[in-house]
C-alpha cells in the first residue's frame, strides 16, 4: 500500500517548508507545492534548484529538487525535476522506481504504469535521478495544472529491498535466466528470417507473451511453420531482436547504435540539415534525439503488430515524453494509425502551444502533407485546438 510522506511548499520564490510524515512502507508518495511559480522562474537562474524538505520512506531520506529554469542550458525551456537520496551513510546503493506527475494526473499514478518504469540505483556516486525536460514552461503556463500561479507535483516512489544476496554473490533473477535461454538457443524450436538475418526462439515463450505468436505458432496454420523459417517482412532485424529481448526479459530495450555506411550517411545528412538551420551547437544532440525517437517508433509499431501491450504502453510513454518539432507529426501519424488516443492528444497539445515560427517549420515538413491527406480528421482536431488557443490568448489579452 502506498503511504503519504508529507507535503513541501515553496513560498516567496525560494523558501520551502515541509510537513513530514514518515512513510511506513517501501512504497509512498510526496507532494511538492510550488506557490508563486512565476517568481521562481524570475529569481532562480538556470542550473539552480529549490529543494523540498527531507522526507523518509523505506528507511531512507529523500528530497525533490525543482529547477524552475532547468538543470542546464541544453534544456533551458523546460522545468527539471529530480529525486535525490540524502542518507547520512550511503555505502550501499538503493534500488527504486519513481514517477513525477501533476497531482491531478491520476493516469500517471496507476500501479500498472508505475511498475512499468525502470528501476534506478541511488548511490553515493549517483544520488540523484530525474528528468531534465519534465515539462516545457510555456506548456505548463497554458495548462490547467497551473492554477493561480501555483502547481503541485506528486512524486511516487517504490523502493526495492535486495533479497537476492547469498554467500556466493548475487543470485540472478528470472529475466537473467530467460535471456541466457535466448542467447544460447538451447531448445529453440522456431526460426525467423528478418531482413537477411536469422533468429532462433522458443514457441512456448513467444506464445505466452503474444496472442499473435500464439495464433501463428499454435493455431490452425501452425503446421506450416514447423519445417521452414518464418519470414518477417517490413521490419528491421535490430527491431525484431529488441522485440525478442523484451519478450524474454520484460526489460525495455536500449536504443541501438546505428551501424553501416548507409546509416552513417543518413546521420550526416540530418546533421547537415540541422546545421544549415543555424543550430550548430545543438546539431549532434538533435540528431541523437531524432534517432532515439525513431528507434522507439519502430519498436512501438512492432509491439502493436504482435499485440505485446506492455511494450506498446512503454513505447507510448517514451514517445509522449519525447515530443519535438522535428518528430511530432510522425509520432502523431503513428498514434492515429495504431489507435493510441493518449499519445495523439499529447502530440496535438504540443503543436497547440508552439510559436508561429515552430508551426511554420512543422507545416513545411513532408509529414504534414501525409497527415493532411491520410488523416483529415486529425487536421480538423488540430485546427480546432489552434483556434481555441488563439481565443484563449485573446481573452487573456482583453482581461489585462
Amino acid at each position: 500500500m502506498s503511504s503519504f510522506t508529507g507535503v513541501s511548499v515553496v513560498t516567496d520564490g525560494k523558501h520551502c517548508t515541509t510537513s513530514d510524515v514518515v512513510g511506513t512502507t517501501d512504497c509512498g508518495y510526496h507532494l511538492l507545492m510550488v506557490k508563486e511559480y512565476s517568481r521562481t522562474v524570475q529569481e532562480i537562474p538556470i542550473g539552480e534548484d529549490i529543494s523540498s524538505g527531507p522526507f523518509m520512506l523505506g528507511g531512507h531520506k529523500w528530497h525533490i529538487d525543482y529547477f524552475p529554469n532547468s538543470e542546464g542550458p541544453s534544456c533551458a525551456d523546460f522545468i527539471s525535476l529530480y529525486l535525490r537520496r540524502d542518507d547520512d551513510i550511503m555505502e550501499e546503493a538503493v534500488g527504486a522506481k519513481f514517477e513525477f506527475s501533476f497531482v491531478d494526473e491520476v493516469e500517471y499514478q496507476k500501479p500498472v504504469r508505475f511498475r512499468a518504469t525502470e528501476t534506478c540505483n541511488f548511490s553515493s556516486e549517483t544520488p540523484s535521478r530525474g528528468f531534465c525536460e519534465f515539462v516545457r514552461r510555456d506548456e505548463l503556463e497554458q495548462s490547467a495544472n497551473l492554477k493561480d500561479d501555483c502547481f503541485t507535483i506528486r512524486c511516487d516512489i517504490m523502493i526495492f529491498k535486495d533479497t537476492t544476496q547469498y554467500a556466493g554473490g548475487t543470485m540472478p533473477d528470472i529475466s537473467h535466466h530467460f535471456n541466457n535461454l535466448l542467447q544460447s538457443n538451447v531448445g529453440a524450436d522456431v526460426t525467423f528470417e528478418v531482413s537477411g538475418e536469422t533468429f532462433l526462439a522458443h514457441r512456448c515463450v513467444l506464445a505466452a507473451r503474444s496472442t499473435v505468436f500464439m495464433a501463428q505458432l499454435f493455431g490452425p496454420m501452425a503446421e506450416k511453420t514447423t519445417s521452414s523459417a518464418i519470414e518477417i517482412k517490413d521490419m528491421e532485424a535490430k527491431v525484431f531482436a529488441a522485440l525478442l529481448r523484451f519478450i524474454y526479459t520484460d526489460s525495455f530495450p536500449k536504443v541501438e547504435e546505428e551501424e553501416g555506411q548507409d546509416e552513417e550517411e543518413s546521420v550526416e545528412g540530418k546533421m547537415s540539415e540541422v546545421v544549415e538551420e543555424g543550430q550548430e551547437e545543438d546539431a549532434i544532440e538533435q540528431v541523437v534525439f531524432l534517432r532515439c525517437v525513431q528507434w522507439v517508433q519502430h519498436l512501438f509499431v512492432a509491439a502493436d503488430r504482435y499485440d505485446i501491450q506492455r511494450l506498446k504502453f512503454l513505447c507510448e510513454d517514451q514517445l509522449s515524453n519525447n515530443i519535438g518539432v522535428s518528430c511530432v507529426l510522425s509520432t502523431l501519424a503513428l498514434a492515429e494509425q495504431h489507435h493510441c488516443p493518449g499519445l495523439k492528444e499529447a502530440c496535438l497539445k504540443f503543436i497547440q502551444v508552439q510559436s508561429p515560427k515552430c508551426l511554420d517549420k512543422i507545416m513545411a515538413s513532408d509529414d504534414w502533407e501525409h497527415i493532411t491527406t491520410t488523416y483529415p480528421s486529425v487536421l480538423k482536431e488540430l485546427i480546432s485546438k489552434l483556434a481555441s488557443n488563439q481565443k484563449e490568448k485573446k481573452r487573456k489579452h482583453e482581461s489585462m
